[in-house]
C-alpha cells in the first residue's frame, strides 16, 4: 500500500504533507514535511515533542512517535497552488514501538478490539451540528449594539436561505465529498445561524477520523467565505445549541446485530443490552461527551437537547431515541445517543460509548421502559415516580461522575483520566472565579 501511496502523491502533485493527529480535547495538530520524507516517516516513523501537546508526556519523557496510518491520506483541495498537499492521520507511538497509551485514537482502537473479541463491529453516524458568524472587515466576529455576536442569517430548520452561508456549505460538502468523506445531508438547522452536516455511517475509528477531518474543513471553508464556524455548544442564549448526536449499532458477520424482526421495536438482547449500559454510566460519560463548561449551558430542558435518562422511540426529549424501523432495513436499525455535542473528542466519545454498551452486553443488563410522554413537561413528582434522572448539571459534576465510574475512568487509563481532569478542574475553576457580566448587571448596584 505505500507503494500505491507514494506513486498516488507522484499521480496528484503533492509537495507537502500534513501528518495530523489528536490532543486529548479533540484540537487537530499537524506537522508538515515535504513530500521527498514521507518514505522515511513510513518506514521509521517521525519524531517530535510532546511534552506541549494537551495531554501527552511529561517533559523528561517527551519524545514521541508519529506513524502515518495510510488509509487516512487525502489531497487537501483547498491548498492547491504550484504543489498540492495532502494530510495522512498519525497514530502516536513511544521511544520503544508501543502505542501512547494516551493517544485518543490508541484509546478508541483498544476499545474496538474488546468490541472485536466479543465479535463485534461498531458502526457509528454523528450529526455535526454548528454555527456560522459574521465576520467584519478586521476579520473580528461581527456584534450587535448590545455586544451579542451575529449570526450570518435569521434562517430557521430547513429553510432555504441563498446567502454567504449556503455557499459555504455546499462548498463544504463538495470539499468534504474531495477528501473521502460520503456526505449524505446538509441543511439548516433550528436557530439562526445553525448548520448540520451528516455523513455516511461507518466503522467508529472511520467516522471519528471523519468529524475530526470535517471540523477542520468546516472551519477552512467558513475562514475562505469571510465567516467565522463554530462548534461551541451554546454560543447564543435563548435559541438552541449544537449537539453531536450520535447514531450507532453493532455489526457481526456483516449482520446488525441489533435487529430483531419480532420485537415491538425491531430490537434484539443485545441492542437493549447496550441501550441500558450507555444509561448506567452515562453521567460519568458526560465529562467526555459534553466536556466543556459551555456544554452544560445547551442541557437545558426546552431546546431539544436530552437532559433526563430515558429511552424512546417517538419522544425526541429523551437521552437514547430508536428511529423507527422501515420495512427491508434491518442494516440501519441502531440507537442514537443525543446527549453529546461538537466540543467532544470523538475518538474518546466512541470508546466510552462502546465500552458502556459493551458492558450492558456482558453484565445482561435490562433498561427500564420507554418513556414515550415529552418529559420536558414532567414535573419532579412526575419525574420520580418514573424514576427518571437528570444528566449532571455542570462539568465539575460530570467529572465528579467520572471518577466514581470505575468502567469509564478504565477507558481513559490511569495517566489520560488525571492530566484530562487536571485540565478540566482548572477549567472549570477559571470559570468559577470570573465574573460575568450577568452578575455586574444583577448585583452592581442592588447589593
Amino acid at each position: 500500500m505505500a507503494d500505491e501511496i507514494i506513486s498516488k502523491m507522484k499521480l496528484d502533485n503533492i509537495k507537502f504533507v500534513n501528518l495530523q493527529f489528536s490532543d486529548m480535547m479533540g484540537t487537530v495538530k499537524s506537522i508538515t514535511i515535504p513530500t521527498s520524507k514521507f518514505a522515511d516517516a513510513l518506514e521509521t516513523g517521525l519524531w517530535f515533542d510532546g511534552s506541549s501537546i494537551e495531554g501527552f508526556a511529561r517533559i523528561f519523557e517527551s519524545d514521541m512517535m508519529l506513524r502515518p496510518d495510510l488509509s487516512t491520506y487525502s489531497q487537501i483541495p483547498w491548498m492547491n497552488g504550484d504543489g498540492n498537499v495532502a494530510r495522512v492521520i498519525c497514530d502516536v507511538y513511544t521511544p520503544d514501538g508501543k502505542p501512547y497509551e494516551s493517544d485518543p485514537r490508541y484509546v478508541l482502537k483498544k476499545v474496538l478490539e474488546e468490541a472485536k473479541q466479543m465479535g463485534y463491529v461498531f458502526n457509528t453516524g454523528p450529526e455535526l451540528e454548528f454555527f456560522l458568524f459574521k465576520r467584519g472587515e478586521d476579520g473580528q466576529i461581527k456584534t450587535s449594539a448590545d455586544r451579542q455576536i451575529l449570526p450570518h442569517d435569521r434562517g430557521q430548520y430547513f429553510d432555504l436561505v441563498l446567502d454567504a452561508g449556503f455557499e459555504a456549505r455546499r462548498e463544504m460538502m463538495a470539499t468534504a465529498l474531495a477528501m473521502g468523506i460520503d456526505v449524505e445531508a446538509s441543511h439548516h438547522e433550528v436557530a439562526p445561524g445553525q448548520h448540520e452536516l451528516d455523513f455516511k455511517y461507518s466503522d467508529a475509528l472511520s467516522s471519528a477520523d471523519k468529524v475530526m477531518t470535517l471540523k477542520y474543513i468546516i472551519r477552512a471553508i467558513a475562514q475562505r467565505k469571510g465567516l467565522h464556524a463554530s462548534f461551541m455548544p451554546k454560543p447564543i442564549a435563548g435559541i438552541n445549541g449544537s449537539g453531536m448526536h450520535v447514531h450507532q449499532s453493532l455489526f457481526r458477520g456483516g449482520k446488525n446485530a441489533f435487529f430483531d424482526a419480532d420485537d415491538k421495536y425491531k430490537l434484539s438482547p443485545p441492542a437493549y443490552q447496550f441501550l441500558a449500559g450507555q444509561m448506567k454510566h452515562v453521567k460519568a460519560m458526560s465529562a467526555i461527551l459534553n466536556p466543556i463548561v459551555n456544554s452544560y449551558k445547551r442541557l437545558v430542558p426546552g431546546y431539544e437537547a436530552a437532559t433526563y435518562i430515558c429511552w424512546a422511540q417517538k419522544n425526541r426529549s429523551a437521552l437514547i431515541r430508536v428511529p423507527k424501523y422501515s420495512q427491508g432495513k434491518e442494516q440501519a436499525t441502531r440507537l442514537e445517543i443525543r446527549n453529546p455535542d461538537p466540543s467532544a473528542n470523538p475518538y474518546l466519545a466512541f470508546a466510552v460509548l462502546l465500552k458502556a454498551g459493551l458492558e450492558g452486553i456482558k453484565q445482561k443488563l435490562e433498561p427500564p421502559s420507554p418513556v414515550e410522554e415529552n418529559v420536558f413537561e414532567f414535573d419532579e413528582a412526575g419525574l420520580e415516580s418514573r424514576h427518571i434522572e437528570t444528566l449532571p448539571y455542570s462539568l465539575m459534576d460530570s467529572i465528579k461522575a467520572l471518577h466514581k465510574d470505575a468502567l469509564i475512568s478504565s477507558v481513559l487509563g490511569d495517566e489520560l483520566l488525571r492530566k484530562y481532569t487536571r485540565a478540566k478542574t482548572k477549567e472549570w475553576d477559571e470559570f468559577r472565579l470570573s465574573v460575568s457580566d450577568w452578575e455586574i448587571r444583577h448585583y452592581l448596584e442592588d447589593v
